[in-house]
């Protein structure tokens, strides 16, 4: 569901002044000795989808089926704009770069976000209590989630989404980086959602806004998960994932019991992993998924703390790299699996797991200044 923003910093002012040649800025001439004043040119807009011969037969074929009328289907989608930076930020990064779970950790699980954390479950207390209630989903996770999709409805993405969809739905970007795949079908089936969406619920699809892959509001539902998961928690009538804050609040507790969310299990257990290498990977291939069982786990060589061992049910060996330190091991849990559902990464997963047991241990401290442990380095082995 979510998905992630990237930063470019100068490395100075000597290596940026270069570029300043390149400012959308143009200067006329000084005339009669008087200097007229720097006029911005505006930048150039991305080009538009226009009739393009594959959107106009997307178009046809599917307008009936969306419920509109086809030529006005035609001219909405001949609005959407080509956005590069969409095309960039969709793939995956370089091949061979080592994933690093404290620095990736350290992204969220900060002060600021965590003051705002608590911010938030004060103003929706009751709300989270009755979704909690409700779903069987600690208010704890639901509230990480949303701190660490959208900073609590700081950062909702500015991309319009009909540009976005219509982007990776149509041109996805080709020639694609070893290990990456195509997935403008995806996109192409979450443009054909969100445009059901905007017409059941009188939403103007030029407006809405959302993340460069499309997922909007303060829980950063993607159009087909909006349909198919969103409840209106705040009873007024609608569902409303962008302005109604408890809206995202029951619907994000709804998708993680529909996904599998088993109340009062744990997420994870910590864990020793096998010395040897060909017992550790054994463990490790079915990544996220839990298919092994204690026993299994013990027969290769694992060291499960005491409350793992005594856990009914399946489990996954997930690893957590560090950079060039030795990686992080935990056993997940049906939960854990169901956190990924979300947003498909054990780093986002873990992320959000330790986020809510921080946040948790500050609301009940009353205070920060506590868990100063908490926001500094990841334990080597989690919780």
């Amino acid at each position: 569901m979510t998905l992630r923003r990237r930063t470019l910093l100068g490395a100075s002012w000597a290596a940026a002044l270069p570029s300043l040649a390149a400012l959308p800025l143009v200067a006329t001439a000084a005339t009669a000795g008087k200097k007229k004043p720097l006029k911005l040119r505006p930048a150039a807009q991305a080009p538009a989808f226009g009739e393009r011969a594959d959107l106009m037969q997307f178009a046809d074929q599917q307008a009936a089926a969306l419920g509109y009328d086809p030529q006005a289907l035609k001219t909405l989608l001949a609005q959407a704009r080509v956005q590069a930076s969409v095309q960039r930020l969709i793939l995956p990064g370089a091949p061979g770069q080592a994933k690093d779970w404290g620095a990736y950790r350290q992204r969220f699980i900060e002060p600021q976000r965590l003051q705002a954390g608590l911010g938030f479950w004060a103003t929706y207390e009751a709300d989270l209590a009755r979704a909690e209630a409700t779903y069987g989903v600690p208010a704890q996770i639901i509230a990480a989630i949303i701190g660490v999709e959208t900073f609590y409805g700081r950062i909702m993405g500015g991309y319009r989404v009909l540009d976005a969809l219509t982007t990776l739905a149509f041109d996805y970007p080709s020639p694609l980086p070893p290990g990456a795949r195509d997935r403008s079908g995806y996109f192409r089936e979450e443009l054909r959602q969100f445009l059901i969406l905007a017409r059941e619920n009188g939403l103007d699809p030029l407006s809405m806004k959302g993340s460069y892959a499309g997922a909007m509001g303060w829980g950063q539902f993607m159009p087909g998960s909006w349909r198919r998961f969103a409840v209106d928690f705040d009873r007024d009538g609608h569902i409303d994932l962008i302005d109604s804050p408890v809206d995202a609040i029951g619907s994000v507790a709804h998708f993680l019991r529909e996904h599998g969310w088993k109340p009062g299990l744990p997420t994870h257990y910590s864990v020793q992993p096998p010395v040897d290498t060909a017992a550790r990977a054994q463990l490790l291939v079915s990544d996220v998924l839990p298919q092994l069982d204690v026993n299994q786990f013990l027969a290769a060589g694992a060291d499960l703390s005491q409350e793992g061992l005594s856990h009914v049910g399946p489990l996954a060996l997930i690893e957590l790299q560090m950079g060039g330190a030795a990686p992080v091991y935990v056993a997940g849990t049906q939960n854990f699996y169901t956190v990924t559902r979300y947003n498909q990464s054990s780093y986002y997963a873990m992320a959000v797991i330790e986020f809510a047991s921080t946040l948790a241990s500050w609301r009940k401290a009353g205070q920060s200044g506590a868990a100063s442990t908490a926001v500094g380095q990841p334990d080597q082995q989690a919780r």
